[in-house]
C-alpha cells in the first residue's frame, strides 16, 4: 500500500529542503543540517512513503534555524483569502454551467496548484488567474469520469480527503455542486491534524466556511496513511462508499490501497508524471480499482 520511497522521491525532497536551508543561513549551518538530513533517512524505514519524513524534517528546521512548525501560514492565509475574495463568482460559474459536478471537478483540480511544497517558490496568482479562466478546456479520462458519478449516485457516504488550504475553497464549491447533484449522499471532509507544510487543517476549514462535518487524520502527515489515522478517520474510510483523494500526497499514501477512491490532482512531480504517464502540470482523474491497482 502507498508509493515507497525511491531515489526520485528521495534527490527532490532532499534538494527542496536544503535549498530552503541555504536561504537561511550560512553554508556551515546548511551543511549540519544536512547531515541530519541525510541521518534521518538512513535510520528511516525502508518501506514508506516520502511524506512520512515531513513532520520530522519540519522538526529538523525548527531545531537548526528556529522555524515554526507552521512556517507556510503566511502562504495558506493568503490562498484561503483568494479563493473567499473569488467564492460567489466562481460557485455563479459552476452552477450555471451545463454540468456543474464537471464544473466543480476541474476548478477541484486546477486549485492543486496551490501548493507551496511541491511547488516550492514556483506558485503564481497570476498564473493561477490565467489557470481559472481556462478551466472550461480541461480534459481527463472520461470513462473515469462516468464511473465516478455512477458511484456517487448509488452510494450514501463520500469521504472527501483535502490537500491544501486555498484549494480547500475550490473543493467547497465541487463538493456543493456533488450535494446539490446527490443530495441523498452524506459528505464528510478530512484534513489534516495539525500544521504540515501548507496543508488544510480545521482552522482552513472554518475560514473557507466547508458546510459539511468535518473530520481530521489524527496527525501531521501529509497525506493519509491508514495505519495513522485516528479511529474517527478510519471509520470514516472503511465505510466509505466513494472516497475522492485530492492531491498527490493523499495518492501517494493511498495508491493499490483497494479502497474505492478517485484521485484528482494536478502532476507536480517525475514520480507521478511515472505513475499515470502524464506530463508535469497534467490534470488527473484515476481510480482505484479492487485489488489495489489504477
Amino acid at each position: 500500500m502507498s508509493i515507497t520511497m525511491d531515489t526520485l522521491c528521495l534527490e527532490c525532497q532532499f534538494r527542496r529542503n536544503l535549498e530552503l536551508a541555504r536561504t537561511l543561513g550560512s553554508e556551515d549551518q546548511a551543511m549540519a543540517f544536512a547531515r541530519d538530513l541525510m541521518d534521518m533517512y538512513s535510520r528511516g524505514p525502508a518501506d514508506v512513503c516520502s511524506v512520512w519524513f515531513t513532520p520530522r524534517i519540519s522538526r529538523l528546521l525548527q531545531q537548526h534555524y528556529g522555524l515554526p512548525i507552521d512556517r507556510l501560514r503566511s502562504e495558506k492565509e493568503q490562498s484561503n483569502r483568494f479563493v473567499l475574495e473569488r467564492m460567489e463568482l466562481l460557485r455563479s460559474r459552476v452552477q450555471a454551467s451545463a454540468d456543474p459536478v464537471l464544473a466543480g471537478l476541474r476548478l477541484s483540480i486546477i486549485g492543486n496548484y496551490l501548493d507551496f511544497s511541491a511547488l516550492q517558490g514556483k506558485v503564481s496568482f497570476e498564473e493561477f488567474e490565467q489557470m481559472l479562466a481556462r478551466a472550461d478546456s480541461m480534459t481527463f479520462d472520461e470513462d473515469v469520469y462516468r464511473r465516478f458519478l455512477s458511484d456517487l449516485q448509488r452510494g450514501q457516504r463520500l469521504l472527501y480527503l483535502t490537500d491544501n488550504a486555498g484549494e480547500i475553497g475550490f473543493d467547497r464549491i465541487f463538493a456543493e455542486a456533488i450535494a446539490n447533484a446527490y443530495p441523498r449522499l452524506a459528505i464528510t471532509f478530512c484534513v489534516r491534524g495539525g500544521p504540515t507544510l501548507n496543508d488544510a487543517t480545521r482552522e482552513d476549514a472554518q475560514c473557507v466556511g466547508i458546510p459539511f462535518p468535518v473530520i481530521d487524520n489524527g496527525n501531521c502527515i501529509p497525506g493519509t496513511l491508514p495505519e495513522l489515522l485516528s479511529a474517527e478517520a478510519s471509520d470514516a474510510l472503511h465505510t466509505a462508499d466513494v472516497i475522492l483523494s485530492k492531491g498527490m500526497a493523499n495518492a501517494e499514501t493511498l495508491l493499490g490501497s483497494g479502497y474505492p477512491v478517485y484521485y484528482a490532482l494536478l502532476v507536480k512531480c517525475q514520480r507521478f508524471s511515472a505513475v499515470f504517464g502524464k506530463p508535469l502540470m497534467t490534470p488527473v482523474l484515476a481510480a482505484e480499482q479492487q485489488g489495489g491497482t489504477l
